[in-house]
């Protein structure tokens, strides 16, 4: 298996059982998110176009970090879960649209546990419905991001408190710029 060979995604990706929020379990740490990040979380909700709105939120020294923004299918003619997500910069005045691939390469059959990653292969998110899952789960998605190419011993695991916070606990960081970074790279 390696880099380039062509990543496996979920066909038939039911978008309805997929919506509501996901914990970040772990991640490939970017050069632009905070270190201290933790209690990092999105939440998915259907729009009536069959769009997905998406709120992506974390916790860094004590402040809430969160920026909103949209999926959409890549192809809407296709079964494949590869989808776009957009976000507007910078969020105080959203102008500029930024794009980047959001690709599930495995759910199980439940919808508790997601691997999330992107064809470049510099990014890649374990995600689940509650904040810690067992060890045996995350070992079976580690063996499926190495079958898909992917070299994790960068992941990091994303610190979780739990319970979670609650959206409002902490002041807001209204920036939310290196959500941008990190998803995009740039």
């Amino acid at each position: 298996m390696g880099k380039n060979k062509e990543m496996t995604v979920v066909n038939g990706l039911d978008l309805q059982r997929y919506m509501g929020r996901w914990y970040e379990i772990a991640s490939f740490p970017s050069f632009f998110q905070p270190r201290s990040g933790e209690n990092t979380r999105a939440t998915y909700t259907l729009n009536p176009d069959g769009t997905v709105h998406v709120l992506n939120e974390t916790w860094s020294n004590g402040k809430r970090d969160a920026i909103e923004g949209s999926a959409y299918k890549a192809d809407p003619n296709s079964n494949e879960a590869k989808l776009k997500v957009k976000f507007y910069l910078p969020p105080f005045l959203p102008i500029i649209p930024v794009i980047g691939d959001y690709w599930v390469l495995y759910v199980d059959e439940e919808y508790q546990y997601a691997l999330v990653g992107s064809p470049t292969r510099k990014y890649l998110w374990i995600l689940a419905r509650k904040t810690h899952i067992d060890e045996e789960v995350y070992n079976q998605l580690l063996e499926k991001a190495i079958e898909e190419g992917y070299d994790v011993k960068k992941l990091h695991k994303t610190p979780q408190a739990d319970p979670p916070p609650e959206a409002e606990q902490g002041p807001k960081d209204t920036k939310g710029i290196w959500w941008i970074k990190s998803l995009f790279g740039k």
